[in-house]
Parts: structure tokens; sequence; C-alpha cells
């Protein structure tokens, strides 16, 4: 059941979003805006892209800082292999938020919690769990799923949330289970879960993400497909914080693919009326839809590649 309680999110003086794993990389992309901060040329430097998200997410206040793991892609080798490069060590991260339990955000879980000699927090909607299979024009096919057990004795202190919740000392929400009201966005057609005895449609109850409030700024919103629908998700992240002003919204926006070219113009449209100052269309969002929004925000899209920085 999804939470509409207001959240008391406190403001940070700024965040910090590393990219260590999406679909894209070019060593080449030059800075853009004066928030994407990109990699000094370094052929020494072995950087990986695969269909998957990971984002490390640092959050400042004062003297303090935070630092969050938002997913660990799709392999067990490609987020702490970029991590390693860009020289991130994954035994300080303060807790894990996995947006959702697909398997192309939770192939480095074990890496992730194994190396901080401690337990470390992974925030997910209990949905997570769940068997998951996609029911297509060319068949089935299962999706690896998460094992709870290995992950506990790997170090995984699992905390399994539906509604909202904070970390980083108040200043960074969990969305949990994102209301949906919009129209167009519509979930992901052919995805199946098993509840309980038999196999029904998946309307992925567990996409969630995170939101960082940015004195002066307004809301970073950060998420990991946004199966619920990004314009959901920034919608929902509004309401939740009382907060109108967005600055950024960054992550996996799911409008890749034939069956969800329909979707494109309403979302970009939707988006367009939040008026961040900052999109940044990653993972899933597809080369068509990320030229959509070029094209109707050229002054606030940016194109991402593995290790940028974005400091917001």
């Amino acid at each position: 059941m999804i939470s509409m309680t207001n959240v008391s999110l406190k403001a940070a003086d700024r965040t910090e979003i590393t990219v260590l794993v999406d679909n894209y990389i070019d060593i080449f992309v030059p800075q853009a805006t004066p928030v994407d901060h990109r990699l000094l040329f370094d052929p020494c430097r072995h950087l990986m892209a695969e269909h998957g998200f990971s984002c490390l997410v640092r959050v400042f206040s004062g003297k303090q800082e935070h630092a969050i793991l938002m997913d660990t892609g799709l392999s067990r080798e490609c987020m702490a292999w970029n991590a390693r490069q860009l020289k991130i060590p994954l035994g300080g991260i303060e807790a894990v938020v996995l947006s959702h339990g697909h398997f192309d955000h939770i192939g480095g879980l074990p890496a992730a919690v194994s190396g901080a000699g401690r337990q470390v927090p992974l925030v997910l909607h209990p949905d997570a769990f769940l068997a998951r299979r996609i029911n297509g024009k060319n068949g089935i096919a299962e999706l690896p799923g998460i094992d709870a057990v290995a992950l506990k004795k790997a170090g995984a202190d699992i905390l399994g949330r539906e509604g909202p919740s904070t970390l980083a000392a108040g200043r960074l929400l969990v969305t949990g289970e994102i209301e949906r009201t919009t129209s167009f966005e519509t979930g992901m057609p052919g995805m199946e879960m098993f509840d309980k005895s038999a196999w029904l449609p998946d309307p992925i109850r567990d996409d969630q993400a995170i939101v960082i409030k940015v004195k002066d700024k307004g809301l970073v919103v950060l998420s990991g497909c946004a199966h619920a629908g990004i314009a959901n998700t920034v919608k929902y992240a509004q309401k939740i914080t009382g907060t109108e002003k967005v600055h950024a919204v960054l992550g996996g926006f799911h409008l890749t693919g034939p069956a969800f070219a329909p979707r494109i113009q309403p979302t970009v449209a939707a988006i367009k009326e939040i008026n961040p100052d900052y999109v940044v269309p990653m993972h899933c969002t597809g080369w068509d839809a990320i030229n959509q929004f070029m094209a109707a925000m050229p002054e606030k899209c940016i194109l991402n590649t593995v290790g940028t920085r974005y400091i917001f």
C-alpha cells in the first residue's frame, strides 16, 4: 500500500552523484553544463558500460558527508570494477538503496555489501524478492532474482520498506512505492510476477526513487528505471516532500523499444512542464527518447557517460 504521509526531508548543502554503471560510455564527451563533471582523458583508465544502472550518491551538510549506493548494475563485475577505476572505496558506503528487484540493478549486490567489514543496510521494497518473468511475443524469459540468504551472509542488513523513509541523517529520501496518476505511464507490457500460487501481471510496485532537497535549488530526483513513470515519480516526490521546485531529474526513464514509443512525447511534455533545471536520461531511457529530450530541452538535457560526476 502506498503511504501518503508527507516526509520531513532536511535540506542538504549539495549533493554529488557519480555514475558507476550505465549503458553508455564515451571518454571524449565534453562538459556541457556547470553541473556535469567529466573525467580527464586517461587511456590507462578502463571503465566499462553494460545494460545496467548504479550511482554513488554523496550528500553534504556542513562538515557531514554521507555516501549512499543506488543499485549495482547487471553483472557481478562492472560496478565494482568501475568503482576501483574511479578510486571509490565501496567499504565507505553508509547504505545501499535498490530501486527495484530487476536483474540489471542487482548484479553487483554481493560486492556492494561484502567489503565494509560490517552489516550494510540494504533498503528495498519487499516486492523486490518476487519471482519474475517476461511473457512476450518471443516466449517466456525468467529473470534472475535476489538471493536474500546469500546477501545476508555477505553482509546485508535487509530493510524491507513499502513507504517513504530517509537516510543520510534525514537528508536523503527513498520514496517507497510511487503513486501512479498519469494516463500514459502504464507499466511494462509482458511483465509477470509469481504471487502465492500463480503468475500474474506485474505492476512492479517495488519501483522507487531517491530524492535530495538541495538548499536554494530544489529537488534532485534519481530513478533506476522509473517503471512507475518518470513523471509520476517526480510528481510523487514533489507531493510527499511538499516541495514544488525540481532542480534535476536523473536516471533511467524506461522509454526504449517499440512498446514505449507512444509514451515518449507525453513524457517529454510532462517533464518540460515540471521545468527542472537539468534532465539526465540514462540506462533504459533509449536513444529515441534521449534525442527527443535533447530537442525539447536543449539547454537542460545532458548526455550521460559512465564516470560522470554531477554536482548540484
